[in-house]
């Protein structure tokens, strides 16, 4: 007589009631406030509660160390639009801004290139490039100093090499900008292009064998190929390298304190000089503020445009 096997039937799970429902929502909320609770008690405290206070103190007339304010309601943001010097201003930060996100990405993409072929001390060039990235934009502002010297410093001595004269650079106003935009360059191009080294080497092989095999030429491949696929990390690095150049202010501490003439004053370093040198701290929130709006617009516009542009795979 052959036995017959009977599969095996599991019982059905009897679909969870709402008490069920309501005591796992409470359990991931548990969870939920347990990992992120700290990190949103930070950004409330030491990120959203400073902006809403600057936006406070915009509407005050209160110097700094001074316990009188006065409320003045939008009289600092029209004494701000109303100062000549303010144009000056908007206009050396946006020169500095284009200038610096630009050239970091176009200097970050060739040098990215260059890193990313099979040479001899791939990797020591790697860790070069990077290092100055981490250093203190202080630090860095002080040696260039000395590098940027008209009597005494390298860039002079290589100059007069070649029948050249150094320009003033401390001291004439647009070379002071340039010296600037120079020094932020060598600071940022090995950060953005380690980032677009970590993009190409993400990009499939077969792809550019693909390009190869019909006919693209190393330009067609790096225009057709290559770059579109780099979108997403272009779209990146223009968003945090914009913030970023916005924000600067140790370089222009360091080396020219937004002299000549306030040639090289930005957003950033004119709040320094409103709130602490100036003392006028209702003032200088006002500009602050400002400046966080523009990054605000700055920013959803970017997005904007890269979220039609970028395609990610």
């Amino acid at each position: 007589m052959t036995s017959v096997s009977v599969p095996r039937v599991e019982p059905r799970s009897s679909p969870p009631t709402s008490e069920s429902r309501r005591r796992r929502q409470r359990k991931n909320l548990l969870w939920f406030l347990l990992l992120a609770g700290p990190n949103i008690a930070l950004l409330l405290v030491f990120v959203y509660r400073p902006l809403i206070l600057s936006f406070y103190y915009s509407t005050l007339q209160w110097n700094m160390g001074s316990a009188a304010a006065r409320f003045v309601g939008l009289d600092n943001y029209i004494a701000w639009f109303s100062d000549p010097s303010s144009s000056t201003t908007l206009g050396v930060t946006a020169i500095f801004t284009v200038a610096t996100v630009g050239g970091s990405l176009v200097l970050g993409l060739l040098l990215a290139l260059l890193l990313n072929q099979k040479l001899a001390g791939r990797g020591m060039a790697r860790m070069l490039a990077f290092i100055p990235y981490g250093l203190s934009g202080i630090a860095v502002g002080m040696l260039w100093l000395y590098i940027f010297d008209p009597r005494y410093g390298l860039l002079s001595t290589l100059l007069e090499a070649v029948g050249l004269t150094s320009p003033q650079w401390y001291t004439e106003s647009p070379w002071a900008l340039v010296m600037l935009i120079i020094v932020y360059l060598w600071k940022h191009v090995g950060y953005v292009a380690i980032i677009y080294l970590a993009g190409l080497q993400s990009i499939p092989q077969d792809m550019r064998d693909a390009a190869a095999l019909d006919g693209a030429g190393r330009l067609r491949t790096l225009r057709s190929v290559i770059l579109p696929l780099l979108g997403p990390v272009s779209s990146f690095l223009v968003i945090t390298m914009a913030l970023s150049s916005l924000q600067s202010f140790d370089l222009i501490q360091a080396m020219t304190q937004g002299g000549p003439l306030g040639s090289t004053t930005t957003l950033m370093y004119q709040i320094y000089v409103d709130g602490f040198q100036t003392g006028r701290a209702g003032y200088a929130s006002a500009t602050a503020t400002i400046l966080f709006v523009l990054l605000l617009v700055i920013t959803a516009f970017q997005l904007r445009v890269m979220d039609r542009k970028v395609h990610y795979s």
